[in-house]
């Protein structure tokens, strides 16, 4: 699979999200150590040269399980701003971190509590990048 993408600001955010939330101990410090890795393996670059079909902070993305065909559709928020009733998942979560800075129709492994799955990026319904808001 090829590299994952982030850009400048995101990259900048979610490490000092990580570093708050260590210092809180709000943040499993597995999870936190699986966040710095993909950020560490990323490529970074400017909001603007980030392509459309990237997930990226406060994308809005429809994904399928495909073990089972089910699909499911949640903006990936910072940590303050997640709310299940409003599909909003934080960084901080699992899913979201195997996800972004991953494209369209790219598949990933996951390790859900039920073992080992696979995921497909089918959508991006809103990335802030697209639309010229670079600055969320």
């Amino acid at each position: 699979m090829s590299k994952i993408i982030i850009n400048r600001l995101d990259y900048a955010r979610i490490k000092k999200s990580i570093s708050d939330a260590k210092q809180f101990r709000s943040i499993n410090a597995t999870e936190a150590e699986k966040l710095l890795n993909e950020l560490n393996s990323a490529e970074i670059v400017e909001p603007a040269a980030i392509p459309s079909d990237v997930v990226t902070m406060n994308t809005i993305v429809k994904l399928s399980f495909l073990n089972n065909d089910k699909q499911v559709q949640f903006q990936i928020v910072y940590p303050d701003q997640a709310n299940l009733k409003e599909n909003k998942i934080s960084i901080f979560s699992p899913i979201a971190t195997a996800l972004i800075g991953y494209k369209v129709k790219d598949e990933i492994e996951w390790i859900v509590p039920a073992g080992l799955t696979k995921i497909r990026i089918d959508e991006i319904i809103y990335q802030p990048e697209a639309a010229g808001d670079y600055n969320l």
